[in-house]
């Protein structure tokens, strides 16, 4: 058995997802990913903050996934939006669970 995060609570869509990357990380594709390790302060004034919900680390730069059912809602999307602007050292996923599959949308700036 695959052991996973357990200090966080995850729904069943993060859970599945968690596995996915811990599989990665098993075969060296990752070094490490944590669930909800921080939030970003996209407006200071307006104490608006994204919590994204994974922190993927890769050998040379660090990713921000968002997974998310068959639907998501507006402000989700215009959080990441805005993350990816604010914070371009960072890559931004919205990893969406459709059809059986993983589809996943990358935010470049």
């Amino acid at each position: 058995m695959i052991p996973i995060q357990t200090e966080i609570k995850m729904n069943k869509l993060e859970k599945r997802y968690a596995w996915e990357l811990e599989l990665r990380k098993m075969s060296g594709e990752i070094i490490d990913y944590r669930c909800k390790p921080i939030g970003l302060n996209l407006a200071p004034r307006l104490k608006c903050y994204y919590y994204p919900d994974f922190l993927v680390v890769y050998r040379d730069y660090f990713e921000f996934d968002e997974t998310k059912g068959g639907f998501c809602r507006d402000d989700a999307l215009v959080k990441i939006k805005v993350a990816a602007s604010l914070f371009p050292w960072f890559r931004f996923k919205m990893i969406t669970w459709t059809k059986k599959q993983w589809i996943i949308r990358e935010f470049k700036i």
